[in-house]
């Protein structure tokens, strides 16, 4: 079936799709005024209030509809990890007759897991990429934007780093924000204007604000998890041998089928799943950043800017790439769903801030 082009992003969307994947924007034609009965109004009996602004003609999304939008699919994502987690340990506890203890046992180590990266993924995020902290006099113009959107939105200052690279980036970490940090790169504060980089600092303030940081960490543990178990009973049916077969007994031949199954495709889903949800919070900080600043223009400037520089980010990697702003790894189109990117397509995210203005 052929692909139809949205609109408002220009994303690629199934022939048959009733609104769009990315941006969610209907597919369907407005109903005409002529087609909606309008009852008669009642007659005035007291003063006769002040006319409201007339609707909007176009389809145009406030920044509030992005963020309600991501938020649901979000929390949805995220519960579909959970039970593909649990559903995962259940299956290969009851392909050796414990179904109930496979199950505990997944959801027990993944929140163990999950404990140690919140207290203490912060530090091991920013020493991994060669940040340094900067001090006020050394970046003023940093340190006064970042207090405009602290004023804002209500957060506290977080403590500002700067990695030395030509590259235009920034991304946040912190488990809360009260122990939240910013880092951006030198190109970005070298290439970037006011409006530009208050759009950029906006979206990591957004991420903190959303606690994105603790959501991908817990995400990425989960993730994690399920490939763990899934390595792990993959290279315990290469040693099981006799006790094989007894298991498969006591569990039946069926769930030890099944657990197969799952051991096989269950890391491919995690991914998958795992990426959706980074592009969904992208999308959520673009529109939370708009939020603080009501410019979103000047952030689609910076996309822009940060989307078309050459220079490439050495102290990024696939294990960080999801945390900054646009992906400093490897750069996805705009004609595709990018299922395997970390981020939105940026030609999409500036269309959506575009069609803010």
């Amino acid at each position: 079936m052929a692909k139809v082009p949205c609109p408002r992003c220009g994303t690629l969307n199934p022939g048959g799709a009733a609104y769009c994947n990315l941006c969610q924007v209907s597919f369907r034609p407005p109903r005409s005024a002529a087609a909606i009965a309008v009852p008669a109004p009642a007659p005035a009996t007291g003063p006769v209030p002040m006319a409201g602004p007339a609707a909007r003609p176009d389809r145009r999304r406030s920044f509030w509809d992005e963020q309600v939008a991501n938020r649901r699919r979000s929390w949805a994502l995220m519960t579909l990890f959970v039970l593909l987690l649990a559903a995962l340990g259940g299956a290969i506890g009851g392909a050796y007759g414990a179904a109930r203890f496979g199950l505990s046992l997944c959801l027990g180590l993944g929140v163990l897991a999950a404990a140690a990266a919140f207290f203490g993924g912060d530090r091991v995020i920013l020493a991994a990429s060669g940040a340094r902290e900067v001090a006020p006099a050394e970046a003023p113009q940093l340190h006064n934007i970042v207090e405009e959107l602290c004023v804002a939105s209500g957060l506290p200052k977080p403590r500002l780093f700067v990695i030395e690279s030509a590259a235009p980036n920034a991304f946040a970490t912190g488990r809360s924000p009260e122990r939240a940090a910013v880092a951006v790169t030198t190109g970005l504060l070298n290439k970037l204007d006011r409006a530009e980089l208050q759009g950029v600092l906006a979206h990591e303030m957004s991420h903190v604000r959303n606690l994105d940081v603790r959501y991908a960490m817990l995400v990425g543990i989960l993730a994690g998890m399920v490939a763990l178990v899934c390595d792990a009973h993959l290279r315990g049916l290469r040693f099981r041998g006799a006790r094989h077969a007894r298991g498969a007994e006591r569990g039946g031949g069926l769930m030890v089928l099944v657990a197969l199954a799952l051991a096989i495709l269950a890391p491919f889903a995690a991914r998958l799943i795992q990426l959706a949800i980074s592009r969904r919070r992208e999308l959520l900080a673009d529109a939370s950043a708009v939020e603080l600043t009501r410019d979103p223009l000047g952030l689609a400037a910076a996309l822009r800017r940060i989307g078309t520089d050459p220079a490439p980010l050495e102290a990024a990697n696939r294990a960080t790439q999801h945390l900054y702003i646009a992906n400093p790894v490897k750069a996805a189109g705009a004609a595709t769903s990018a299922l395997w990117s970390t981020h939105p397509p940026i030609e999409a995210r500036i269309r959506i801030l575009e069609s803010m203005a």
